[in-house]
This record gives C-alpha cells, structure tokens and sequence, in this order.
C-alpha cells in the first residue's frame, strides 16, 4: 500500500452505514468503576445487527463495490462473525454471497450465516486452506472476495465504531485516555484507532488479543510481522487469524499503542461481568479487550478508558461455563 486510509475514509464509510448500521450504546457501571477506581465505558457491539461489529466493514465493502461487480456475487472466509455480517450485508444490497466456513465453527454462527441467505461451504481449518477454497470460487463465478479484515473498505467500515464510540464520550463530556478493541487480523483495532484518533487524538488505542494468539502484539514489538505457532487452541474462536495483515499491519504500527495479552480465564471472567453488571451477553473473542481493563493489563484507575465488546454469537455451553464462574469471579 502507498497510502494508509485515513479518518475521512472511516466518515466516508458512516455516511455508507447511515440507516444500516445500528448506533449501539455506550455503557457505564457504577460499582465496576468503584472498583477499578476510574471510568469504564463498553461499546456494546455485541447488540449490533448479526450480533457483532462485522457488518459494518462487509457492507461498506459490498456498498462501495461497482454494480457490475456486485451482480456477481461476493465470497468470504470467516469462523463466524464476519461469515454472518457479510451474509447480512449481501441479503440487504441483494447481493449473492458465499461463505467458506471452518467445520469446526460454533453451530449458530452457521446457521445465522445461512438464515440470511448466504451458500456456506465448509472446510477443515487443519488440513484445509480457506484461503485457496475461497479464490477458487471467486476465479470459477467471477465474485468478489470480501476478506475478513485485510481491505481498506473492511477497516474503516469497521472504524465507524471507534468513530461513534469517540462521538458518543465526548457528548457525555468525557475525554478519552485510552481505548481498546478485540483484535484477529487487525481490522476493528486498527479503524477504531483511526475513528477515535480523529475526534480525540490524544487517546492511545490497544488491540486485544488472546494469550498464545498475540501476533499483533508480538509484531508491534518486533517492527515485522510475526506469526502464531497454532492455528486452534482457544476459546476465542473469532480470534485465530495466524498473522497480521499486509493492509492492517503497517497502519497498526502508525496508530496503535502496545498491544494487551489475556488468557482464557481472564476472558470468561470478563464475559460474566458483562452479564451480571453491564446485562449484555459477550462472546470470548469479543470479551478480550474488556478483560484486558478489568485484570489492569489495560489500567483504568484515574482515567477514561472504553472497551468494544465486538461480539455476543456465543454458544450456551461456553456462555454457561462462563457464568458458572461466577462464585469466583
């Protein structure tokens, strides 16, 4: 890439959303502020169409295609979460979409995927690369490939959340210090950057990643682009991307603070604070960021510090193991 995209990009995206796109709230809990000895705000897009922030950057991508383009359909690869927002995207601009979903993603996310109209082809996440399923779709129909994260259209789509969440504390009159957002490719950390940056530029923003899963974070460190030794392992499904993206990567460098590191536990301890004391459902990859705040790792006391809870496409077996943890919590 020649030029990085900019906070004009992530207006131009919410002029797209506009009407699409549901404004999701910003939330406050007294006790969980006392306890942290500052002000937490969630952005809870886990209530957001789909179920989490994926549709903004799949119809803005869809939105900003041709029209030509557009009547030959669109192709994805996604755990879930992307695989339904590009579904729904498709569905509303009545575009053809197909998915290419790991075998082993949550059963809902499956279903919803295909619920709003989308062929799912499903694959072997070891053995397989959905990568190579999806190109040869798209080379043997003529759609377009939507990826999950690597595309300007994707990222700034997805900083309209960022850019709402700044609006949203500023006309509380709050000032932001700091922000974080979950992280797998880097596409929602890297446009809320550029979305909070352009109305509080003095906030640092922090990419959330799961303990054993932390490629951004590692690369951030390093200056170059590190790689996850596992493709499986944690219960952060929406968050396994193996690498950085080439699109995402060099602008992460530019507008990301160091990068935040939480285990499994830490986040279903995050996903039963958010149920009992926020009342939103959260799934463990959208719960990274706000579990980072609540363990310190992104510290809060003294300071104005929003967290997005991306995702609530949660399976009840985990939400429920999450909820039992709750006499320990």
């Amino acid at each position: 890439m020649t030029t990085l995209p900019t906070f004009a990009d992530v207006q131009a995206a919410a002029r797209r959303l506009e009407g699409i796109a549901i404004r999701t709230p910003l939330l406050e809990n007294a006790r969980v502020n006392a306890k942290l000895g500052g002000r937490l705000f969630i952005k809870a897009e886990c209530l957001q169409r789909t179920g989490s922030f994926k549709i903004r950057g799949a119809y803005n991508f869809l939105a900003s295609m041709s029209e030509a383009d557009r009547k030959k359909g669109a192709v994805g690869w996604s755990s879930g979460n992307h695989a339904q927002g590009l579904a729904e995207a498709g569905r509303l601009l009545g575009v053809k979409t197909t998915i290419v979903m790991p075998a082993d993603a949550p059963a809902l996310k499956v279903a919803n995927t295909r619920a709003s109209g989308a062929e799912v082809v499903l694959y072997d996440r070891v053995k397989e690369s959905r990568e190579e399923i999806g190109q040869g779709i798209a080379k043997k129909t003529g759609a377009t490939i939507v990826p999950p994260y690597d595309h300007v259209w994707i990222l700034t789509g997805q900083g309209t959340a960022g850019l709402e969440l700044a609006e949203q504390a500023k006309a509380l009159g709050v000032t932001l210090d700091a922000v974080a957002a979950p992280c797998s490719g880097g596409g929602l950390s890297t446009g809320t950057a550029l979305g909070v940056k352009g109305i509080m530029p003095n906030a640092t923003v922090h990419a959330g990643e799961p303990a054993g899963f932390d490629d951004l974070a590692r690369s951030l460190a390093s200056g170059q682009k590190e790689k996850n030794a596992k493709l499986s392992g944690s219960i952060c499904d929406a968050l396994l991307a193996p690498e950085p993206g080439d699109v995402t990567f060099p602008l992460a460098q530019k507008v990301l603070g160091p990068g935040l590191v939480v285990t499994d536990e830490e986040v279903l301890d995050a996903m039963e604070v958010a149920f009992r004391e926020f009342k939103i459902v959260v799934e463990p990859g959208g719960a990274v960021a706000l579990a980072a705040a609540l363990t310190g790792k992104l510290p809060v006391k003294g300071r104005n510090v929003a967290v997005i809870c991306s995702g609530g496409n949660v399976d009840h077996a985990t939400f429920i193991r999450a909820l039992s943890r709750a006499k320990t919590a």
